[in-house]
This record gives structure tokens, C-alpha cells and sequence, in this order.
């Protein structure tokens, strides 16, 4: 059965709507893809895009030739970026550079350990704090993927978080004082209070792990320790002046060359979607896990 279903009766001018040929696309939580504002896009009032300007966002349904987004959830790629690393752009890259610089406040000369290291958000915090000055700790649980962290994340040290007393090794290479910042997408907040310094920063990134993590406070109170969290979805709603500012000095330092996107090497075809997510799920991949929708000499022929 076919059927339109209608929520609310308005024009479509209204909607503010461009169609976007898609590219490349990542696996993650949510849908995010790169490619170019169709030829034959409406163009809203107000849109500063036109048709053939290569543009990275977010949207539902992007694991398909074209997509209807909200202008204002697509951004312009800088020239130098191609579609697969554009696609991997829009949630792992703010979220980061928001929890080091506008949470954490991490300065040069810091120590910071960051768990998952290896990892879509992880990689990207090791880049963003080595570019920030700070001397980084990566933890992960294998040792291909702490070589992926020194390889191309630049990592100072590494640690594996599957060893007994894996702090004592924190702690070891800090000489005692423990790191100024802790950030960790998979929940090992509790674990890492044993290597935090006095005065430090956990940053609550989210839980991979799939527990949601409790704290023991006295460990809290008696380092004098700030506990924060970083939820990048809802500067949107709370915080929009905040969004241009992160992806100005975001772009800022891609252009500069300081920073990178990093794709797991396998890329992933249109038809390999759900082995892409098993992989992703199994915890085999490192880095940014890209769906290649279609290569940009293609000819797109699909029409909405």
C-alpha cells in the first residue's frame, strides 16, 4: 500500500526545503551524508546555496540518491575535503571541539586521556587536543587500535583499558599527578577518578559501553573534581549562536592542515549498509565508518 500522509497543511515554499544529491554518507546514531544541492533544488528565500555547491549535513534517509534537508542543517564543504570525508563531519567533530574547548576549557601543556580513542568522536579529541597544545593519553582495548591513535591521531602515549591497574600506567607517565581532563564516549568515568588530577575535568561524552555509569561522589568531593557532560544536539535549540562560531574555528583549522578527517578504510557500498552497521556494532572499525552512495562522476537520474 502507497499513501500520502498529511501533518500539517502548508505551502511548499513554506518549507525551506533543498534537495541534495548524495555522495557518501556515515554510519552512526543518525544519518549524516555529503554531496551537492541538486540542479533541479527549489531554492528557499534566505538560502545561501545553489544548485551544484557541495554541502555536508544532516538528515533522515540519507543512505539514498538524493534527500530533502532544511537549508540551515547544511553547511558548505571547504574544497579540499572529498565526499567521504565530508560525511563524517557533522556530529563527531563539533561534539569534540565543544567538550575540549568550550566545556573542558583544555589549555596548552595539559594532559588529557581520552577513552575509545580509536574511535569515530575519540580520534577526533586526540587531533583537536594535540592541536590544542595538550600532551594526550589515548586508552583503547586493543593494541591495533592504540597504533591507529599514534598513527593517525598523533597520540602521545597510549594505554590499554582491558589491563589490570591500566591507571598506574596514567599515572606512571603524568609522574603522579594524574590528567588534567578526562574524556570518555564509552563509560569509564568512575574507572578514570582513579588517575584524575586534583582539580581535573571528566567529560561525560556518552555510553558506548551501554551502561549508564554511577559515580562514586566522594571521589568527586575529596579531588575537588568537575564532572560535565557534552551533548552537542541541543546547542540547536539552547545555544544556536554557539554553532557558526565551533564550525568557523573548526573549518579554520582544517584549512590550516593542523586537523583531518580519518576513515576507516574499508568504505562501505549502498548495499553493504547493514554489514557496515554490524561491524560498527562488533567494534571492528576505527576512525569514521563511510557508506559510498555513488562516486561524483556519476550521473544522477533519480528524480523525487
Amino acid at each position: 500500500m502507497r499513501a500520502y500522509v498529511v501533518n500539517k497543511w502548508v505551502h511548499p515554499s513554506e518549507l525551506k526545503l533543498i534537495i541534495v544529491d548524495v555522495y557518501s554518507s556515515a554510519l552512526n546514531f543518525f544519518d549524516f551524508s555529503h554531496g551537492k544541492v541538486a540542479e533541479d533544488s527549489p531554492i528557499p528565500k534566505g538560502c545561501p546555496y545553489k544548485p551544484g555547491d557541495r554541502v555536508f549535513g544532516q538528515a533522515q534517509g540519507c543512505f539514498a540518491d538524493k534527500v530533502a534537508v532544511k537549508w540551515q542543517a547544511a553547511t558548505r564543504l571547504p574544497n579540499n575535503m572529498t565526499y567521504d570525508q565530508g560525511a563524517g563531519l557533522f556530529i563527531t567533530w563539533p561534539t569534540s571541539y565543544e567538550a575540549l574547548v568550550g566545556r573542558a576549557e583544555l589549555k596548552p601543556g595539559e594532559s588529557i586521556l581520552v577513552h575509545a580513542a580509536a574511535g569515530g568522536v575519540g580520534i577526533v579529541a586526540v587531533q583537536l587536543a594535540k592541536a590544542l597544545g595538550a600532551t594526550v593519553i589515548a586508552a583503547a582495548g586493543s593494541q591495533s587500535k592504540l597504533d591507529i591513535c599514534k598513527t593517525y591521531g598523533g597520540a602521545d602515549y597510549t594505554v590499554n583499558y582491558t589491563e589490570k591497574d591500566w591507571q598506574k600506567e596514567v599515572l606512571r607517565i603524568t609522574g603522579g599527578k594524574g590528567v588534567d581532563v578526562v574524556y570518555d564516549p564509552v563509560g569509564r568515568i568512575a574507572e578514570s577518578l582513579k588517575c584524575i588530577a586534583f582539580k581535573g575535568r571528566a567529560l561525560v561524552v556518552g555510553f558506548a559501553a551501554g551502561q549508564i555509569e554511577k559515580l562514586p561522589l566522594n571521589m568527586v568531593l575529596l579531588k575537588n573534581i568537575s564532572v560535565m557532560g557534552i551533548f552537542w544536539g541541543l546547542y540547536t535549540s539552547k545555544e544556536p549562536s554557539r554553532i557558526p562560531i565551533v564550525w568557523e574555528e573548526l573549518l579554520g583549522l582544517f584549512a590550516s592542515g593542523r586537523i583531518k578527517p580519518i576513515i576507516y578504510d574499508k568504505v562501505f557500498s549502498l548495499d553493504e549498509v547493514t554489514v557496515g552497521l554490524d561491524a560498527l556494532e562488533r567494534r571492528q572499525t576505527w576512525g569514521k565508518v563511510i557508506v559510498r552512495v555513488k562516486n561524483e562522476e556519476q550521473r544522477i537520474v533519480a528524480k523525487l
